[in-house]
């Protein structure tokens, strides 16, 4: 049986609620839906404030992995999972995503982590991304971003019961 997600409206509800309730500011703009670093571009020019990606990983021994980065940086996969001391990393299915996140694959976000109550999923922060202020990110929907300040961020991905790991991200060369 397939999950079934809440509405995106419900969802960013809920999201708000929660930074709300952690006393976290935020201001979130509405834009065109975007899937891709891509075609997020054209919305960042309009945005101030640093802007991210968000991998799910999954590794060969069943681990979850939340990466969230600067948007340009080219990870270098492979070295990170052996900076992580983790197996090898791949993509983690849609359906799993769903199933652990609540989120559906184009707007995954850290603030999603409010949805992995079992914990599943471990964070991992890019150092350099977190010295820029504000951040963007996805309110569980592709068709806004929303900024908070680094040091709430940190907050929430605390709050929501998640110890993040802050890596310095390796990139590939080229």
């Amino acid at each position: 049986m397939a999950n079934v997600l809440p509405a995106p409206e419900a969802r960013e509800a809920a999201l708000y609620e929660r930074l709300s309730a952690l006393g976290i500011a935020w201001k979130t703009t509405e834009h065109s839906p975007v899937f891709t670093v891509a075609q997020a571009d054209s919305v960042h020019d309009s945005l101030p404030g640093s802007h991210t990606k968000n991998l799910f990983l999954k590794d060969k021994k069943g681990g979850l992995w939340l990466i969230v980065l600067r948007s340009h940086l080219r990870v270098d996969l492979n070295a990170l999972a052996r900076q992580l001391a983790a197996p090898r990393f791949s993509f983690g299915s849609a359906e799993l995503l769903i199933a652990t996140l609540g989120i559906e694959p184009g707007s995954v976000t850290p603030f999603a982590l409010m949805n992995d109550t079992a914990r599943r999923v471990r964070p991992v922060l890019d150092e350099g991304m977190l010295a820029l202020d504000p951040l963007n990110f996805h309110p569980m929907r592709n068709d806004r971003t929303t900024a908070v300040a680094p040091g709430d961020l940190l907050r929430f991905v605390h709050a929501c019961g998640h110890d993040p790991i802050i890596a310095a991200m390796p990139e590939t060369a080229g």
